[in-house]
C-alpha cells in the first residue's frame, strides 16, 4: 500500500502497522485506516464507543476520539488524538487513554481489540 500521508510520524507508524499486518490482520487494518486523506478521517465520539464496547475492553481509534457523550464503564481506548473532553471522560470513568504506539507494545498480537471508525 502507498503511504499517502506526508507526515514522517505517521508515515513511519504506518509502514511499522503495515510490517506488523503481515503476521497480524487487525494491525493491517488499523494502519490502512490510518492512510486515509484527511477529509475522510476516522472520528469517533464517546457516544458510540459506550453504545458498541463492553465493560473492560480494549477499542482502537485509527483517527481522532471526541468528547460527545458519557462513559459508564472502564476502557482502554488508543487512538491518533483524543479532544480534552474525551481524554477527561474516559480517564474519570476509570478507563486509560493510549497512542496507538503504546498499544502495539501492550498488545503485539492485537487479540481483544475492537476497531472503531
Amino acid at each position: 500500500m502507498k503511504v499517502r500521508n506526508k507526515n514522517p510520524l505517521l508515515k513511519d507508524l504506518i509502514g511499522e502497522l503495515q510490517e506488523k499486518g503481515l503476521k497480524t490482520p487487525i494491525w493491517k487494518a488499523v494502519a490502512k485506516g490510518l492512510n486515509r486523506p484527511r477529509r475522510k478521517a476516522y472520528e469517533a465520539d464517546l457516544l458510540r464507543i459506550e453504545k458498541h464496547a463492553k465493560k473492560g475492553e480494549s477499542v482502537i481509534v485509527p483517527g481522532t476520539v471526541l468528547g460527545l457523550g458519557e462513559l459508564s464503564k472502564p476502557l482502554t481506548v488508543a487512538a491518533l488524538r483524543f479532544s480534552g473532553a474525551a481524554r477527561a471522560k474516559i480517564e474519570k470513568s476509570g478507563g486509560k487513554c493510549m497512542t496507538i504506539e503504546e498499544m502495539v507494545k501492550h498488545n503485539p498480537d492485537g487479540k481483544k481489540l475492537r476497531i472503531m471508525g
